[in-house]
């Protein structure tokens, strides 16, 4: 009988039984907890993982091997070379403050032999607040990775905004609209887009106060017309627009006039 309570002391004092010889050592000691930080959004998951693969990125284009070297420092160096724009990691080194939108995401549906085949349309949109934009679409079966994707696309698809004074209600140098009417179209929406005074701010709706405000343009009418319920046509409408503005040919003494800066301020 004393053998078998010696045999059961001997198991007390195993790993269960001797709290002092584990203690310290399990991963739900309190001691030897991480302190975790507040969760990121997704915004800044997004930021981080750019950050993860800028780092681990060797570029492939003679663009990216100009913008690692150290040869071309700006957005408007690159764009201004001709080059294809076909890595985004470039616009991630060249812009540290870019913004992010996502704009729109609907299931798209499809009858095949095998069934009905379900995915994900994303539109983005992408730009620093100061003449530089981008939008991006792109489709996929699930949500999260197809959103990185459509921000991609839409950093492939940057362009630069020419802004200025074009109101003849302005008396202000300041250039915090467009310089002249522009216009564009997709489908069957179709954006026109007249430069305001300042403090009328953006008279839209509030998809189509996204991409001018991301682009640096503070005062604006729009007026549309078609089917502007399809948001990346309207989209898509309006930034072809907007790319007009760097596509038309100025007359002599015009960008004085009106006061037109190209992409971002100069200092």
């Amino acid at each position: 009988m004393s053998e078998d309570v010696k045999k059961t002391g001997d198991n007390k004092s195993g790993p269960k039984g001797n709290t002092s010889r584990y203690k310290g050592k399990g991963p739900h000691n309190k001691d030897n907890r991480q302190k975790r930080g507040p969760p990121l959004s997704p915004a800044q998951q997004r930021r981080k993982a750019a950050e993860e693969r800028i780092s681990k990125w060797i570029p492939k284009t003679e663009l990216g091997r100009k913008v690692v070297s150290g040869e071309i420092t700006t957005i408007h160096d690159a764009l201004a070379t001709g080059l294809p724009l076909r890595e985004a990691p470039i616009v991630d080194l060249l812009i540290t403050d870019l913004m992010e939108e996502v704009i729109d995401i609907h299931m798209v549906q499809r009858m095949s032999d095998s069934g009905r085949r379900v995915r994900f349309a994303v539109t983005t949109i992408v730009g620093n607040g100061d003449g530089v934009v981008g939008l991006g679409r792109v489709s996929g079966k699930l949500v999260r990775p197809t959103i990185t994707k459509a921000l991609d696309r839409a950093k492939l698809n940057i362009i630069e905004v020419r802004r200025g004074s074009g109101s003849w209600e302005c008396s202000t140098a300041v250039p915090n609209s467009l310089p002249f009417e522009v216009a564009g179209r997709t489908g069957s929406t179709r954006v026109r887009i007249k430069p305001a005074p300042p403090g009328v701010g953006l008279v839209t709706n509030q998809v189509g106060k996204i991409m001018p405000k991301l682009a640096g343009v503070e005062d604006a009418w729009s007026f549309t017309r078609g089917q502007t319920q399809t948001i990346y046509n309207f989209a898509s409408a309006m930034f072809k627009a907007l790319e007009k503005t760097r596509s038309t040919k100025l007359l002599p003494g015009q960008k004085e006039f009106h006061n037109m800066i190209k992409g971002v301020k100069q200092e």
